[in-house]
């Protein structure tokens, strides 16, 4: 009997009723008795000629709908695991082609340079000749790439090159090229010269080093210009971060003090006029300080010290970001405090669900959660929510 596509699990699989996981499958697709793939309403074309082969993208095949659906779906289930369930709001997705940042791969092979994204569950790097889902800017430096770097690479050694578009242009960052003779040198700076880069660094294993910065590197975040560190963090779409920044706006709207924990350079402290915050980068922490010399910024590792439920007296709401690992420590602290509402942002869903049941035991409330697909056809998930002390 025929089976429909009923969801996608996480990784991207189509799941029937019956629990069979179909690669490529979307909901409305139907399983034939043979095992063949009838494509339903919202089964699209994938439009790179890379997938699925190319592990930048596994959900090209889903349509909008299909994927905001992913989305929600990604978001449930985490939730669900802890008996834990709320408003999930209507996904907000980045466009194609609106990717700002981006580490690829590079390896000499022959007389060629490989550039790309690794193949899928593989370290096999996918020559990239197309890409739909970087910033243009970015994917015109792929093929000049591939010219500097012939011949300058480690035999059968990888390297990474980190591209983010910021105020003043690309920012490229390579590890793993020796580059240490003049010639080379001499090399690498012409490059940036020609294509316009904002900066141009080389980590030959001991940190980055620029040799080409004609300007100090900088962002703009809510209208503040923010030095930007070699291999600093942004939020992957600028459209993305302007969501994000809403939701967090409404969740701490109305609160005169507010920290900023996990704050990096600053996107959410100087878009909410945030009174305090904590960052564990050193880099981060002093552009910040030098941009609002009257925000209280702290260098401070939040996984090793977290602020205590005593200091966390001091504000009237609180806004986390932290890595993919979640906030335990600091979320165990804020269940202890009376802050009345907290803003969460998350690229994890499931580590963002085991801190929202800490919270939730402890007399909070889970408004809502606004899931945001930055990573264009991804199975990366990032989430905004609102958390208020329950009455």
């Amino acid at each position: 009997m025929n089976e429909l596509i009923v969801r996608i699990a996480a990784r991207g699989d189509g799941v029937t009723p019956s629990g069979r996981h179909v690669p490529f499958g979307v909901p409305g697709d139907a399983v034939l008795d043979d095992g063949a793939l009838a494509f339903g309403p919202h089964h699209q074309e994938p439009p790179c000629r890379h997938f699925p082969e190319c592990g930048g993208c596994q959900l090209q095949h889903a349509d909008d709908q299909a994927y905001r659906g992913y989305l929600v779906s990604r978001v449930e289930t985490a939730l669900a695991q802890h008996d834990l369930s709320t408003e999930i709001r209507e996904p907000y997705l980045s466009p194609p082609n609106s990717r700002r940042r981006a580490t690829l791969k590079a390896l000499q092979v022959g007389q060629k340079v490989l550039i790309g994204f690794n193949a899928e569950a593989s370290h096999r790097i996918v020559d990239m000749r197309e890409c739909h889902i970087l910033r243009r800017e970015l994917f015109a430096l792929v093929q000049p790439l591939r010219e500097l770097l012939s011949g300058m690479l480690h035999a059968k050694r990888i390297a990474d090159i980190q591209l983010t578009l910021i105020d003043s242009g690309v920012d490229v960052q390579i590890k793993g090229v020796p580059a240490g003779r003049l010639a080379e040198i001499e090399q690498l700076t012409a490059f940036a010269m020609d294509h316009d880069l904002a900066r141009l660094s080389v980590d030959r294993g001991l940190g980055p080093e620029a040799l080409y910065e004609p300007q100090p590197a900088s962002v703009t975040l809510s209208g503040a210009r923010v030095a930007f560190p070699p291999g600093g963090f942004l939020q992957a779409t600028a459209d993305g971060e302007a969501e994000l920044i809403s939701c967090v706006q409404e969740t701490v709207a109305g609160a005169a003090k507010i920290a900023d924990l996990f704050a990096g350079l600053g996107t959410f402290a100087l878009a909410t006029g945030a009174t305090y915050a904590a960052e564990a980068s050193r880099d981060a922490a002093a552009a910040l300080k030098r941009t609002a010399p009257k925000l209280n910024v702290a260098h401070r590792d939040l996984y090793r010290r977290p602020l205590d439920a005593k200091e966390l007296h001091a504000f009237d709401a609180v806004i986390l970001d932290p890595p993919r690992a979640g906030a335990a420590e600091q979320v165990a602290a804020l269940a202890r405090s009376a802050v009345p509402r907290i803003a969460y942002v998350s690229c994890n869903p499931a580590t963002f669900a085991r801190d929202a049941k800490t919270l939730a035991d402890s007399d909070y409330a889970i408004e809502w959660v606004q899931p945001v697909g930055q990573f264009r056809w991804s199975t990366h998930v990032e989430v905004a929510a609102c958390f208020s002390r329950g009455g």
